[in-house]
């Protein structure tokens, strides 16, 4: 973003541009309250993490002692791969809490990020 949004600026004035019309952009950005309960981001974490060679195992559960310190009633997690290089793929998950998968009215939040790894590639959902 920058001082003053002068990134959101830069970036409004070259969407512009590349539209090539008379319209104006206009971009309005919005801040997390706590970004450790949003599962995209987590998700883009733990694949990040994943990237960078940790362990999947001790990603997944500081994922998850992270967002159940911020307030979320229950999580669960998923790497699914070849994991730890082995030859053979699996995939490994793991829950706290309560999460209610038949309900519809309650607030369930998804996210499916994949981490490049030199093995392949590691699905992670949140």
């Amino acid at each position: 973003m920058g001082e003053n949004g002068e990134g959101i600026k830069k970036l409004a004035t070259s969407l512009s541009k590349a539209i090539k019309k008379a319209r104006k952009v206009e971009i309005k950005v919005t801040a997390l309250e706590n970004p450790d309960t949003s599962a995209k981001l987590l998700a883009e974490s733990i694949a990040e993490q994943l990237e960078n060679r940790a362990s999947f195992r001790t990603v997944q559960k500081r994922a998850i002692q992270k967002a159940m310190r911020a307030g979320v009633k229950g999580i669960k997690t998923q790497v699914s791969g070849r994991l730890a290089g082995a030859d053979m793929a699996r995939a490994e998950g793991y829950s706290k809490g309560v999460v209610p998968l038949h309900t519809l009215r309650s607030d369930v939040e998804y996210h499916l990020a994949e981490a490049h790894t030199t093995y392949g590639i590691l699905g992670v959902k949140v």
